[in-house]
């Protein structure tokens, strides 16, 4: 025997195996599924009374039915060339489209920039690292409890 047709029984007893477990571990979560009523509670009688007259709900009766026939074949058919004929159509405009993506990426980047330094930075954000670190430390010095109080 070779390598892999000995190691074909391994495989089967561990996919057995996990077949097994996977099946307990679902037969374990079904029983969490079937919820008990508190009957001590006072409004546990009329839950029940509820949950069963609605245990069967909805039906395929209780469903209003719809008064236009279902389309024919050839119907769906047409309307699906419809469709993938306006994908196609659309996928020609977008590519007629000129892309400003295509010119010279500095200068894309350099309008960017200049487009995001026209906008105020609120004063938060413009902490450094020191700053931040520098209000952590006070705020968890203010936040520190006080020594404890000599009960003697």
């Amino acid at each position: 025997m070779t390598g892999p047709e000995m190691n074909a029984p391994i495989r089967k007893f561990a996919a057995v195996l996990a077949v097994f477990v996977a099946a307990a571990g679902l037969t374990a979560c079904a029983s969490s599924f079937d919820t008990e009523a508190d009957l001590s509670s006072p409004l546990a009688p009329h839950i029940q009374t509820l949950v069963d007259a609605n245990r069967g709900y909805p039906r395929w009766e209780d469903f209003p039915k719809s008064l236009q026939p279902a389309p024919e074949p050839a119907m769906l058919a047409a309307r699906v060339g419809a469709l993938s004929a306006a994908g196609g159509s659309l996928a020609e405009e977008a590519a007629r489209i000129e892309w400003t993506l295509t010119g010279d990426p500095t200068a894309f980047a350099a309008d960017v920039q200049a487009r995001v330094d026209a906008v105020e930075v609120a004063p938060v954000t413009q902490q450094t690292q020191s700053e931040i670190e520098e209000f952590v430390r006070r705020t968890r010095e203010r936040g520190t409890a006080p020594p404890p109080v000599d009960r003697r």
